[in-house]
């Protein structure tokens, strides 16, 4: 199959249709190259089946929150409606084999302990509120905090063992990474490209707190279905050829363009080749920015009994192996579902197990967490997403030390004709669905000013 366009977007997630959908309406040729037999990156539904009324959830990407706003435009313009996430009742908290009840964003625990978490999460706030997540090399502190993982600043900075414990355990949910695998200053850039740690780590008024009805892939589905016979499925891209025009060669098909976005992963894009090869500051950089480790658990029951025991469904444990759980009841009620993370590095861990051992061992924390009824569920749903062919890690790319002040400057500058998308790439909801739609319209942008 040969192809003529006048941009060639390789990746059909948010980010790649969301880029194309702009450059269609300005009466730009595009071709939407995707690797997957499907639309939607790191979205994806999972149907229930007939004895739950075919209700959706998702193994992949779920959530928006208030400040999240070009998607939130986006979705309105498709039809595309929502729900929030289960918010009432009590959310739990395991602490050393005890199992409590807390309502807001902070466990109950000691004074001192308390304090102590306030005091970081203010500090951390506070600091994050110096960087300019568009240029974070150029903050003054820049190169003290590139130097430092959040593990070592919380050993130097956070008293008490729980505080150390909550931060890190922020850290895995948030990133998919532990603190030890993480830049001090990747963790203050993202949380100023997204409002402040307590938007991060929230349900109401936070990134957790809405959903999509029908589930989170329908977006990119409704976008691929505008742009028509535009988006190829099942071409998997292998090279980028760009000395004299653009010439974009997969398994089975030849695009010839005039600019092309790469919208995908770092670690993704650094696979593909180049001709001629990547300055080195970007090939580096594709190098030093591995994706998150996480297991999407899902356990499904007749009903969610959670509630009737006046629970939200929402808990935190840091003994684990799940340490974070949400309700994830489809909006018709017709399942109960509890949803939990394996993440960073109990996840590299659990990946390593025979699938029944590993599901075994996360039903059993739910039963630790919401009681015997929970280890029974009538079905099972995971998704092991350092597994996938085509994305080998989710939430998204993270940074470790040394990579945003030496290579960070190549994160989102284009190379030739080649522009870059991606939620990692965005200034604003860096790491977010929010953040690969407005990526998308970054690259078509800068796509279009290079026509």
């Amino acid at each position: 199959m040969r192809i003529d366009a006048d941009v060639a977007v390789i990746g059909a997630g948010l980010a790649g249709l969301t880029a194309a959908r702009v450059l269609r309406r300005a009466g730009v040729g595009v071709a939407v190259l995707e690797a997957r037999d499907r639309v939607g990156g790191r979205t994806l539904n999972h149907r229930l089946g007939e004895a739950f009324g075919d209700a959706i959830v998702e193994v992949g990407g779920q959530w928006i929150g208030p400040n999240h706003k070009r998607i939130r435009a986006l979705i309105d313009e498709l039809g595309i409606t929502t729900f929030d996430t289960h918010d009432q009742g009590a959310k739990l908290w395991e602490h050393d084999g005890r199992i409590g009840r807390y309502r807001g964003e902070i466990p109950k625990a000691g004074p001192l302990q308390l304090a102590d978490v306030q005091i970081a999460l203010t500090r951390l706030e506070r600091m994050a509120r110096r960087i300019d997540p568009a240029a974070p090399w150029a903050a003054e502190r820049a190169l003290d905090w590139d130097r430092q993982t959040v593990a070592s600043w919380l050993h130097r900075h956070v008293r008490t063992s729980l505080g150390r414990s909550f931060i890190s355990l922020a850290c895995e949910a948030v990133w998919a990474a532990d603190a030890a695998d993480l830049s001090l200053l990747h963790l203050l850039t993202y949380t100023s490209s997204n409002h402040g740690l307590a938007q991060l780590i929230s349900t109401r008024g936070g990134a957790q707190q809405t959903r999509i009805v029908g589930g989170a892939q329908r977006i990119s589905e409704a976008m691929a279905t505008e742009l028509g016979d535009t988006v190829h499925l099942g071409v998997a891209v292998r090279t980028i050829k760009y000395r004299t025009g653009v010439e974009v060669l997969a398994d089975t098909a030849t695009v010839r363009a005039k600019q092309v976005i790469v919208a995908m992963s770092p670690a993704l894009a650094g696979r593909l080749t180049y001709d001629e090869p990547l300055p080195p500051d970007r090939d580096q950089l594709t190098q030093r920015m591995p994706n998150g480790s996480v297991i999407k658990c899902m356990a499904v029951y007749d009903e969610p009994f959670w509630r009737a025991d006046g629970l939200s469904g929402q808990g935190v444990s840091l003994s684990g192996p799940v340490k974070v759980f949400f309700d994830n009841t489809p909006p018709s009620g017709t399942a109960g579902v509890l949803l939990g993370f394996l993440e960073g590095n109990q996840a590299r861990t659990f990946a390593r197990l025979d699938p029944t051992a590993r599901r075994d061992r996360v039903v059993d924390s739910f039963s630790q967490m919401f009681g015997p009824r929970a280890a029974r569920p009538v079905d099972y749903i995971e998704k092991v997403w350092a597994a996938d062919e085509w994305t080998r890690g989710c939430y998204g790319a993270f940074l470790p030390p040394n990579t945003w002040t030496t290579h960070g400057h190549a994160l989102r500058k284009p190379v030739g004709p080649i522009h870059w998308a991606g939620a990692e790439t965005a200034v604003e909801s860096m790491g977010y669905m929010d953040g690969a739609v407005s990526s998308g319209e970054r690259a078509a942008a800068s796509a279009l000013a290079a026509l």
